[in-house]
């Protein structure tokens, strides 16, 4: 490939070297160097053609093993994948009959075991209803006779409670009578008590203003004879004085 290039190389400078014909685009080269340069040119390009067709044929089979490859990659992995799909729906399929298998013996001993639950549940509603009733009955009778009892006793008490309400009332309306009689006479003691008080009081008010007027008779008596005392005192004195004086 390196001697076509070269001697494309010298030929394309023989070409620009040439000397031009006058009046024409040609130009005169020298026909035996071209010639060989030409002969070189061919006698390399076979030997290049078959490098390349070499290369060519080499990157064909490297892309044909490489195809060769993936296909089968593609194909083992394709195998292998169907292969584990199958295994896991196969293995799926057992475990959903064995899941439903045991979800279906769950549920047939749930239903067994609530059937018992309910049978046991309903004996044991009916022995307490029974004995719920039983109970009842003897309770009710109980209070039966006891509200009899009561009624009966709470009758004799009313009647007893009657007459000694009936004796207390009779009792109570002759005392009635005499309390009334009582608080007459009360009142009349209290309004001649009244009155004997103010009689008492007024005679008691006329003894004390006699007294009072004879005091204050007693006390002017008094009151004078002290004056006339100290009239005489005053007048000694004066005269006393005088006949101090005098002497």
């Amino acid at each position: 490939m390196y001697r076509v290039l070269e001697a494309l190389d010298e030929l394309g400078a023989i070409v620009e070297e040439a000397r031009g014909v006058p009046m024409t685009a040609g130009c005169m080269v020298p026909r035996g160097d071209v010639l060989e340069l030409i002969d070189d040119i061919k006698d390399a390009i076979p030997g290049e053609l078959d490098d390349a067709q070499d290369v060519l044929d080499a990157r064909d089979g490297m892309l044909r093993e490489a195809k060769e490859h993936a296909e089968s990659m593609v194909a083992n992995a394709t195998a292998e994948a169907d292969s584990r799909l199958h295994h896991a729906r196969s293995e799926a399929d057992r475990l959903l009959a064995d899941a439903k298998a045991q979800a279906d013996r769950m549920v047939g001993e749930a239903r067994a075991h609530s059937e018992r639950m309910v049978g046991e549940a309903r004996e044991e509603a009916n022995r307490i209803n029974s004995t719920a009733k039983r109970e009842y009955e003897a309770s009710t009778g109980r209070a039966k006779a006891e509200v009899d009892r009561l009624i009966e006793s709470g009758n004799i008490s009313y009647e007893k409670a009657v007459q000694e309400g009936l004796k207390e009332q009779q009792r109570l309306v002759s005392e009635t009578e005499v309390v009334q009689t009582a608080h007459a006479e009360a009142t009349r003691m209290i309004d001649s008590a009244h009155t004997e008080a103010d009689r008492l009081r007024g005679e008691c008010d006329i003894y004390v203003d006699t007294k009072l007027a004879e005091f204050e008779d007693q006390l002017n008596g008094t009151l004078r004879s002290v004056s006339r005392g100290r009239h005489q005192l005053r007048t000694a004195a004066g005269t006393h004085d005088y006949a101090q004086r005098s002497a």
